[in-house]
């Protein structure tokens, strides 16, 4: 008959620690992990604590005796940017059979900096992929973003963005206009060009006979005295009356 003494119970609970095994897979983002810099590496920072880990040859970051609770997963990367994780840690004693039995549980999700921790993202794939003395070892995928752009390239000379100019395009009709209308003057339909010129000749912009404008001769003085002269009608002298 096994006895479960206190003594077996906390020697079971120092054991309470995850191994996590993250994975850098190739993508279009990336294409060839094994680029990377030798000085990336990775963390799993909680309130209370900070997890490191460095990159390993095969593109891999293992987390060994992480204790239980929520980390956040962030890589860190001189050349090329990746998405953060939230990663929850569940870790439980239970008796079966008279002895402890230790019940782990991993969980990610997608998250960014700035973002509640309550809010959970879209949950990434968590399985177990082998068995470390004793411990199980949990993998997940991280996800590449793309490569970091530190400079501002600046743009070059192109023909086609003057087109985009409007000073450019004014100048442009402006030429067309002067020069593109002499020409199509000279092919012009004789009745037609004398017709234009007949309504050019008699436009006021070209200094021809205007429109007589009403209010031409118009007497604002007699206007203002209440007197209306007639069309014709000579103007009336009127003397001083005391």
């Amino acid at each position: 008959m096994h006895i479960f003494t206190p003594l077996s119970f906390v020697l079971a609970s120092l054991g309470l620690a995850t191994y996590i095994q993250v994975t850098i897979p190739a993508s279009a983002a990336l294409p060839n992990p094994n680029g990377l810099p030798p000085s990336t590496s990775a963390s799993l920072t909680t309130l209370s604590n900070i997890v490191r880990a460095p990159l390993r040859a095969d593109n891999t970051f293992e987390f060994r005796n992480v204790s239980s609770g929520s980390y956040l997963f962030d890589i860190h990367c001189p050349t090329h940017a990746f998405a953060p994780l939230r990663v929850d840690i569940h870790e439980d004693m239970q008796l079966g059979g008279g002895e402890p039995k230790h019940i782990t549980e991993v969980e990610a999700w997608g998250t960014f900096r700035g973002n509640e921790w309550r809010n959970k993202g879209e949950a990434a794939f968590v399985k177990e992929v082998g068995d470390a003395g004793g411990s199980r070892i949990w993998g997940l995928e991280a996800k590449a973003l793309g490569e970091k752009s530190y400079l501002v390239e600046r743009a070059g000379f192109s023909p086609l963005s003057l087109l985009k100019n409007p000073m450019i395009l004014i100048a442009g009709v402006s030429m067309l206009v002067v020069f593109g209308m002499p020409y199509l003057m000279d092919n012009m339909d004789p009745e037609m060009r004398a017709e234009f010129e007949e309504r050019q000749k008699a436009s006021p912009l070209s200094g021809g006979q205007a429109a007589a404008n009403p209010l031409q001769n118009f007497d604002a003085a007699a206007w203002l005295a209440g007197s209306s002269t007639k069309k014709g009608d000579p103007p009336v002298e009127r003397g001083i009356t005391r």
